[in-house]
């Protein structure tokens, strides 16, 4: 299957660790975050994110983290902000102060704990979508929040809302994926590294993922040749990237990724509480992983 994307969010965007040193966060190792995914031709970065740790973050530091990485990409690759909250009027809030910054969209997940309604979802994006004045791409992802967003509730806030346009699924199943493409509404991403290929073949459109953190130019490729439909390639990147993906899950992300890194030297094993550092058993997987994809700094 080949899809034309509606909106611009297709192609391989990562979504980006927030790095720290000694408490804070460290900027020199985000830009150096950065220029690697701009070497390896990602088509965008997701700043403050899960993966960037958002809920560990004042909101000034989301901001920062945002406007630094739209700062330091600048016109070579587009940057999309977290803004997710749990309650309607600091996500308000911080998508106001987000499109301030020059990113190109919002990445807003359900709200996380309060454990909404489907038409309390309705109104929140509702709500969020009169705030904003770029384009926001849902972020379903209920291992996380504790609530599905529905592909019926999904329909209502895009008849609703023009300026949604996408949503990246994570963590439910394929057919879900399915389901949302089947909708034809909006743009459909993969949020699962494990669903990738499988994903792009039924109509999804890229991909927002944590190992592309590690292997840019592989994931890039990846989606690119399936987005083209042309597929040989596709199995055996998916092969070699495999036991990367399986190891960066072994525990609660971004922490296995953050010990990918540093193995790399690329930033500090540095997390914030309740977070830590992996186990020995999880840093030797992705030790011996890397090694399989022959990934280096």
């Amino acid at each position: 299957m080949t899809t034309t994307p509606r909106s611009r969010f297709h192609g391989s965007w990562v979504a980006l660790p927030t790095p720290f040193r000694n408490g804070a966060i460290d900027f020199p190792a985000l830009r150096g975050l950065i220029e690697r995914q701009i070497a390896g031709k990602s088509a965008g970065l997701v700043a403050a994110g899960s993966t960037g740790e958002a809920v560990a973050l004042t909101a000034c530091e989301r901001l920062a983290v945002i406007e630094f990485s739209v700062g330091t990409a600048g016109r070579r690759l587009p940057v999309l902000a977290g803004v997710g909250a749990s309650e309607t009027g600091l996500a308000c809030e911080l998508a106001q102060a987000a499109q301030s910054t020059g990113a190109v969209g919002i990445l807003a997940t359900t709200p996380a704990y309060n454990r909404p309604q489907q038409r309390g979802l309705e109104r929140h994006f509702g709500k969020l979508a009169e705030c904003a004045q770029v384009p926001i791409v849902l972020y379903n992802i209920p291992s996380r929040t504790g609530v599905d967003l529905l592909p019926t509730t999904v329909a209502a806030i895009v008849h609703a809302s023009r300026n949604v346009v996408a949503i990246k699924e994570a963590g439910t199943t394929l057919e879900r994926v399915r389901e949302l493409v089947e909708l034809d509404a909006l743009d459909v991403l993969a949020g699962e590294d494990a669903w990738i290929a499988d994903a792009l073949q039924i109509g999804a459109v890229g991909v927002i993922g944590v190992v592309a953190n590690l292997a840019p130019a592989q994931v890039a490729e990846l989606v690119e040749k399936l987005l083209s439909g042309e597929r040989s390639r596709a199995p055996g990147i998916v092969e070699k990237l495999s036991p990367l993906v399986r190891a960066l899950f072994l525990e609660s992300n971004p922490a296995p990724l953050k010990a990918a890194l540093s193995l790399l030297g690329l930033c500090r094993e540095e997390l914030r509480l309740p977070l830590v550092p992996v186990e020995e058993e999880t840093r030797a997987a992705l030790r011996k992983a890397l090694a399989q994809a022959g990934i280096e700094r």
